[in-house]
């Protein structure tokens, strides 16, 4: 079956979460994507403990992003394997690197260099604050970026200090997912120019444009939003999450008035339904319902206003839960990918469902280097010189 990026050549020579993200869902969609890797993993990777081969592979196998790719290791400070890139970036698509602004202009694959070996190349790299700007050089991670985007201020209750959220927001949705639709909407751009171009994808620009709600409001009123105070982050008490008898969450949503109607009728307040969004009862309002929420259990709960109507309540789930929540198995979000050391492997599924052309996992995450000597002699590299190069530190 075709797949939406077929015959798309991505050479990814990123690092941490935001990058591999990327390119996962380049590969997901059909894209031949090659991980460039640094012989011995880098720094991250001397601070890990060492592990077994069969450890190795597992973790490998069972690291999501890492799917639909090949790897190869290639020491970049070695001129020849800046050559050995620089044959294999003559007829790639796509090339993503994740360091920081400079970086790349020492090891000699800046955006220019490899323009200059093929201008149809679109050159996407992923940084936290961007190639321009004071805070182009600082060193960040997700926290960091939702922080100076306006975000993390605003997480968490008013009474408290900011709720720390996974490291999701920053480095998956702003940066990963984003740098993803530029890369794409320049696929499609390059179908009409026949040209490629750069793609300068930061962290910080995504989750700032994912904040457009607030963000518009501010610039519309002036008025600057605060920590627990939004109608969306916990001001409202039919906008919120309340403990059940079990200790377990059920989180509320009732913001059409039908839905707040359901709720009020099937917990014996209708007289709250004319008082929707009214400050003057909040306290009351909040108050019952922490109290009342805490009389049954969460499944009880939801199994009840589910049969009163629509509500718009849900249960907060474990992510144990959540493996074999009926919805999430009928959607295919948790897929059984492959097999390593006898073991079946699984991943979370492919988000985006195309009718036509639909995405698939093909094969597994590998250990650093596995594809190293299958490229090279693909590239017409004798076994002889393959192993001069290792011998060399040109290859692990």
């Amino acid at each position: 079956m075709v797949a939406p990026l077929d015959g798309i050549k991505v050479i990814d020579l990123s690092r941490l979460a935001p990058g591999p993200f990327c390119t996962m869902i380049l590969g997901d969609l059909g894209a031949e994507v090659l991980r460039v890797e640094e012989p011995g993993g880098g720094a991250m990777a001397a601070s890990r403990p060492r592990q077994d081969p069969i450890a190795i592979r597992r973790a490998a196998a069972f690291s999501a992003v890492n799917r639909n790719k090949r790897s190869i290791t290639l020491n970049l400070k070695h001129p020849e394997a800046r050559t050995v890139l620089y044959q294999l970036c003559q007829d790639a698509d796509v090339f993503v690197e994740g360091y920081r602004p400079g970086v790349v202009k020492r090891l000699g694959c800046d955006y220019e260099t490899l323009h200059a070996i093929n201008q149809r190349l679109i050159y996407c790299s992923l940084s936290g604050y961007g190639q321009t700007g004071p805070y182009q050089g600082l060193a960040g991670h997700d926290i960091n970026y939702i922080s100076f985007a306006g975000m993390l201020g605003l997480m968490g209750p008013a009474d408290g200090p900011p709720a720390i959220p996974l490291n999701i927001v920053a480095d998956m949705a702003g940066g990963g997912m984003h740098a993803a639709i530029s890369i794409l909407a320049a696929l499609l751009a390059r179908g009409k120019t026949s040209e490629g171009q750069y793609v300068d994808a930061a962290m910080l620009d995504g989750v700032f444009s994912m904040l457009q709600s607030v963000t518009s409001a501010f610039l519309s009123t002036g008025r600057v939003p605060t920590r627990g105070s939004e109608s969306l982050s916990g001001s409202l008490p039919h906008y919120n999450v309340y403990e059940c008898a079990d200790g377990k969450y059920l989180s509320v949503a009732a913001l059409e008035p039908d839905f707040w109607q359901t709720l009020c009728t099937a917990m014996g307040r209708e007289d709250f339904i004319p008082h929707q969004g009214d400050e003057a009862q909040r306290t009351e309002q909040f108050s019952f319902f922490r109290r009342t929420f805490k009389t049954r259990t969460r499944d009880a709960w939801f199994d009840l206003l589910s049969r009163a109507g629509d509500s718009a309540t849900a249960k907060v789930l474990s992510m144990d839960e959540v493996v074999t929540d009926p919805q999430v198995r009928a959607r295919g979000l948790v897929a059984e990918v492959g097999v390593v050391n006898g073991e079946t492997v699984r991943h979370p599924g492919i988000a985006y469902k195309l009718s036509a052309t639909p995405g698939s996992v093909r094969s597994l995450g590998v250990p650093r280097g596995e594809h190293t000597d299958e490229v090279l002699k693909e590239m017409g590299y004798s076994s002889e010189r393959v192993r001069v190069m290792r011998d060399q530190g040109v290859v692990e």
